[in-house]
């Protein structure tokens, strides 16, 4: 009943801080940009004042287009979910396989592509065949790097890379640090920030994920809202998992354990959500035709990488 329990609160825990991630990165980008910028728990505003709105439908849209909504939310926090946040071993660690996160992943923005072309307008299918187009280069950069955590680590399951990872048989790698910075490149273009794509901005000739759920009202958009932040969290967790897994708490840790556990998380919350402001207030966004470049330099990282495993496990 108590890893019931304990898995229980990390499924609530992602759920809670998801918004909250996002509000801490908005105030970041408006002070460095010396502005005021909203309060820390704007997001969380947002969508409760989405769910009190009346939900408005498109004359074209079908029952496909109400139920992705919730479809995307289910597959984006059960993929969050199964991250390990601030221990490892819980009870449905079983199944937080990589692979597994990933599909589910693609299944989430499958159901989106498909939002955007179910009413029919212009903007819709701009943003799914951009979407789309941002997936086919980004899946295989992803599963390169998982065939590098894997070779390292000997398993593809989240809780055994982080116990190993953070043992002193792995150090320094070069390979590892390629996989890392084609996570990072990975997490910006999925997450569709800065300079891949700009969440803050609704211009039509630029924008991606905006465009697919430009037709979306009341909770509809409240729950899509809440799968974008939870999408942001859940590769942050995965970043802090797998090359920062300093204060994950050991499997049956005791209570203590498991809340430094979870202060440890937040903290590496805080510092990656100030990162990754600083990132998007230092650099400008560029064009729709460059973003292939962008990720075709993440997907030669981690194919080489991968090659480093092959020619020496040392590296």
């Amino acid at each position: 009943m108590l890893n019931l329990i304990v898995q229980g609160a990390q499924m609530l825990l992602v759920l809670l801080l998801a918004p909250l991630l996002t509000g801490v990165v908005r105030k970041v980008k408006a002070r460095l940009l010396l502005r005021q910028g909203p309060p820390l728990v704007q997001p969380y505003r947002d969508l409760v004042r989405l769910m009190r709105k009346e939900v408005v439908l498109a004359d074209g849209a079908s029952w496909l287009f109400r139920v992705c909504p919730y479809l995307i939310f289910a597959a984006t926090w059960v993929a969050a979910s199964l991250v390990p946040t601030f221990g490892v071993g819980l009870v449905f660690s079983w199944s937080a396989d990589l692979i597994a996160i990933i599909a589910l992943l693609g299944l989430a923005r499958f159901f989106l592509a498909l939002a955007g072309l179910d009413v029919g307008t212009s903007f819709g299918g701009i943003g799914s065949s951009r979407e789309v187009m941002i997936a086919s280069l980004a899946e295989p950069a992803m599963l390169m790097i998982v065939f590098t955590l894997a070779l390292v680590a000997g398993s593809t399951q989240l809780s055994t890379m982080a116990e190993f990872l953070v043992s002193s048989e792995v150090g320094l790698r070069v390979s590892l640090g390629m996989a890392l910075i084609a996570l990072i490149m990975v997490a910006i273009a999925e997450n569709a920030r800065i300079p891949v794509d700009n969440p803050a901005t609704h211009l039509e000739l630029t924008m991606v994920h905006e465009a697919m759920v430009l037709e979306y009202s009341g909770r509809h958009l409240a729950v899509i809202d809440l799968a974008a932040e939870l999408k942001l969290l859940l590769y942050i967790s995965l970043i802090a998992c797998l090359f920062v897994p300093w204060g994950l708490a050991p499997q049956g840790a005791p209570p203590e354990a498991l809340a430094l556990g979870v202060g440890a998380y937040l903290a590496k919350l805080g510092a990656c959500g100030f990162l990754l402001a600083f990132f998007e207030t230092s650099i400008a966004k560029m064009r729709v035709f460059r973003v292939p470049e962008f990720l075709g330099a993440a997907l030669m990282l981690g194919l080489l990488a991968t090659l480093l495993m092959f020619v020496s496990r040392s590296l």
